[in-house]
């Protein structure tokens, strides 16, 4: 597919700028934010960019790809679109725009289940090339539920999410007063008569909710008692017990995101999982963990030939893509830099975003003279 670029903003930084003066602050906050003092944060990015690769000048070069196989499919970048709660809340229809661009451009997108969209719809956006992300719920009977819906609509892939057992705390969404729909308080509606685009986009789109799970939400709850109730069925700590029959459940692809150490790492394998994602939940978890680049670089050392090895948290550009790729991920994912873009550019920024980080990543592995993406570990500087 040709791709759309719009050259009033050729970087993330600038999508960044143009969705903060878009949409109200408490939305701009919860997707920008972090937990406590937002420490890991910013410490994701940081030590991404610490990596240093190695130009090769004189060799000879014959041009490159980005395609990437994965899992049985050959996609065309070796990046994707990570989940993020409460997409149709930071702009209307962000999780059907970006479904729709990741189906376009042959890149994955990942449906949360606190999501603004139902699996259905985004199946039959992505004709059954999305994959989900389960939050696990207390009861079983609703975990088998939403795992046959997957099923059902042909999800190739089930993401099962291990770095939640607690919510994170998060002063900003607290005063904010996060939720579908947002608190009216007079500080956020003065927010929203200030951003009149993001308030006509969301009277025509229709209130936000939570599609997938809507069947299973008893009607007539206020915030406080939806807030309950959403705390009260997703305390579900992940252990060995409780994947188990995810597997025996699950035929396609399972995958364990939120992985931090080798010990997990090696509970997956032992359990049967195809792959794992590197993430610390982009630093909205736990403040004084380690950046995602560090565990990801020993998790690869150990354990590629074992398992696929996947990272998100910190990702934001092509460059960041290329180091995080030459420490051994065999595939990136990213939220943040995607809801900056739709958040600024409505339904093109999907696609706009899409179209910079292969231009950013073609231009990377260009000047490292590196043909294909699994030889970019071989640029790393190691020490």
């Amino acid at each position: 597919m040709e791709e759309k670029y719009n050259s009033q903003y050729p970087d993330i930084p600038f999508l960044r700028e143009k969705a903060k003066k878009r949409i109200p602050r408490f939305a701009f906050e919860y997707l920008d934010g972090g937990c406590n003092a937002e420490i890991n944060l910013q410490r994701n990015t940081k030590e991404i960019r610490d990596v240093q690769l190695r130009p090769y000048y004189l060799r000879d070069y014959k041009g490159i790809s980005l395609d990437t196989e994965l899992f049985g499919n050959t996609y065309s970048a070796p990046f994707g679109i990570s989940p993020i709660g409460l997409q149709g809340l930071i702009w209307p229809k962000a999780s059907e725009i970006l479904a729709k661009a990741a189906f376009d451009y042959n890149i994955p997108y990942i449906l949360s289940t606190v999501g603004t969209a139902s699996i259905e719809n985004v199946a039959d956006i992505t004709e059954g090339n999305a994959w989900f992300q389960l939050y696990h719920p207390k009861e079983a009977e609703l975990r088998d539920k939403l795992i046959k819906r997957a099923a059902d609509a042909d999800y190739p892939v089930l993401i099962i999410l291990a770095d939640t057992p607690t919510f994170g705390y998060r002063s900003k969404e607290i005063i904010n007063g996060l939720s579908i729909p947002p608190k009216m308080s007079a500080r956020n509606i003065a927010q929203i008569m200030g951003k009149p685009r993001w308030a006509i986009e969301t009277l025509l789109a229709g209130q936000p909710e939570f599609k997938t799970l809507k069947p299973y939400i008893p009607k007539g709850l206020n915030l406080k008692h939806l807030g309950m109730f959403m705390n009260q069925t997703f305390n579900g700590r992940l252990n060995a017990e409780r994947i188990k029959p995810i597997r025996d459940q699950w035929k396609g692809k399972l995958v364990l995101k939120g992985v931090a150490t080798e010990e997990d790492t090696e509970k997956a394998i032992e359990l049967g999982l195809d792959g794992i994602i590197v993430s610390n939940h982009g630093g909205r978890q736990l403040d004084h963990g380690e950046s995602t680049i560090k565990p990801l670089t020993r998790i690869a050392e150990k354990y590629k030939d074992q398992i696929k090895v996947m990272m998100d948290s910190g990702i934001r550009t092509g460059p960041d893509i290329a180091s995080s790729l030459a420490s051994g991920a065999d595939f990136t994912f990213m939220g943040r830099s995607f809801m900056y873009g739709v958040a600024a550019l409505g339904h093109e920024g999907g696609s706009h975003t899409i179209s910079i980080l292969k231009r950013q990543l073609r231009q990377v592995m260009e000047q490292l003279c590196c043909e294909n993406i699994h030889d970019l570990p071989k640029h790393r500087i190691v020490g």
